[in-house]
């Protein structure tokens, strides 16, 4: 009877239901209990232009990513609370997660090229200084200026057309390094040319804003990790926010185990001897080292973390600028230091120079008191005669030897050291 009672009710029920019901056999009990699922509502995170820096845009860094996060596939960890809320704008960078599949998240930095203070003091100012206004379109002030115009009709990248900017990547610029960046500028499709034709006029803009404000992600595209530097991934850009994979600051191992500091020590010096000889003839010198300019990764890897400050000089073309032309200023150049601010002369940089700096700021930190002695008076001994720019006529490269050898029987062979392990076991290399 109630198998008959189901099915007479069912005749003049909504078309959904009575698939329903059919579906459950119609049985009465089944029926009365079960309802069609409601469909899962996901949390709406809300992203101000603001906070991206995509209302600045095309005074931006790019806009390669923006859809990770409006699809929440790039989550900052702050998300994972019950509150949902975005972090503070004032934050430089931030902590984030990033999947492909919606399934596997990995760790990524969320960073922004300067404070947001900074950024803003920058908009103020080119307001002011050329359109007289306290509030302007950025995009349209910047389009009127005579270097985006000669950007605009160049179809190659030249060195006159950097000449002022504040990035040390471009204080010695050589046009085989500017065409790399072109040919590898990530924000746009690849065109694989050296000539800015498949760059349109806004993208002409970010390009040309990125290397005023800060290089370090053009250096992350035109020197990718997967090619063997030192560099981590780039992801993408959206606004003024860059994402790129994550590491742990360096002033995370200051207080490391001593074999830790041993091995973190010997990859600093094989960064540096990269930096300062490989396969392309570039020479790569920083132009300041702090805590912050190397991370790891979680496989106790050191990389480069802040590319910001690191200049380079082409050992085989040379520089294409002479010191007189450095000295040419716009606003371009003051977007993010005081236009006063001296240049380095391209051939006041020596072998040595980014050693006595990490000599200096770095590697006192890493291992002052770790070790016994007589090892670790070796090491003080040496650290102090590097800081005071090693006082002999002593290439970088013979110092370098001279403190890895003090350190490698220092390093173990471990699960700790992921990204040799387990190949130390079975070579002389570690």
């Amino acid at each position: 009877m109630g198998h008959w009672i189901c099915c007479l009710c069912s005749r003049d029920a909504d078309p959904l239901m009575l698939l329903l019901v059919l579906a459950l056999g119609c049985n009465p009990s089944t029926a009365a209990t079960a309802s069609p699922s409601v469909p899962h509502v996901k949390p709406s995170y809300s992203f101000g232009r603001t906070f991206l820096g995509l209302d600045k845009c095309n005074a931006c860094i790019g806009t390669s990513i923006c859809k990770k996060f409006f699809k929440e596939e790039i989550r900052f960890d702050t998300w994972l609370s019950s509150h949902l809320k975005l972090p503070p704008s004032s934050l430089l960078s931030y902590s984030g997660n990033y999947t492909d599949d919606a399934k596997s998240w990995r760790l990524v930095d969320i960073t922004r090229l300067t404070s947001k203070y900074q950024h803003d003091r920058a908009d103020k100012r080119i307001c002011t200084s050329l359109l007289k206004t306290k509030t302007c379109s950025l995009e349209r002030a910047l389009r009127r200026t005579q270097r985006f115009q000669k950007w605009l009709r160049a179809k190659r990248l030249t060195p006159d057309l950097v000449q002022g900017l504040s990035s040390p990547m471009l204080r010695c610029p050589s046009q085989r390094l500017l065409d790399r960046i072109v040919r590898r500028y990530a924000e746009v499709p690849d065109a694989g040319s050296i000539y800015m034709d498949h760059l349109t006029d806004r993208d002409k803009l970010r390009l040309l804003y990125t290397l005023a404000v800060n290089s370090h992600p053009i250096l992350l595209q035109i020197f990718p990790d997967v090619e063997g530097w030192p560099f981590p991934r780039y992801l993408g850009s959206c606004g003024r926010l860059v994402v790129s994979a994550s590491t742990r600051p360096l002033r995370d191992f200051f207080g490391a185990a001593p074999e830790v500091a041993a091995d973190l020590a010997l990859q600093l010096l094989a960064v540096l001897r990269s930096m300062a000889s490989n396969d392309l003839n570039y020479f790569f010198y920083f132009t300041h080292v702090d805590a912050g300019t190397f991370g790891v990764f979680s496989n106790g890897h050191l990389f480069i973390r802040d590319a910001s400050t690191l200049g380079i000089i082409d050992k085989e073309e040379g520089s294409q600028l002479i010191d007189g032309q450095q000295e040419y200023k716009d606003i371009f150049s003051c977007l993010t230091v005081d236009c006063q601010s001296a240049l380095v002369s391209c051939d006041s940089i020596r072998d040595k120079h980014s050693l006595v700096m990490v000599c200096q700021d770095l590697l006192p930190k890493l291992l002052t008191g770790r070790f016994l002695p007589p090892v670790q008076d070796r090491i003080d001994a040496f650290l102090q005669r590097c800081a005071r720019g090693l006082g002999d006529d002593r290439g970088a490269g013979e110092a370098m030897a001279e403190l890895a050898e003090i350190l490698k029987p220092l390093r173990a062979c471990d699960s700790r050291f992921a990204y040799r392990y387990p190949d130390c076991r079975y070579s002389d290399k570690y």
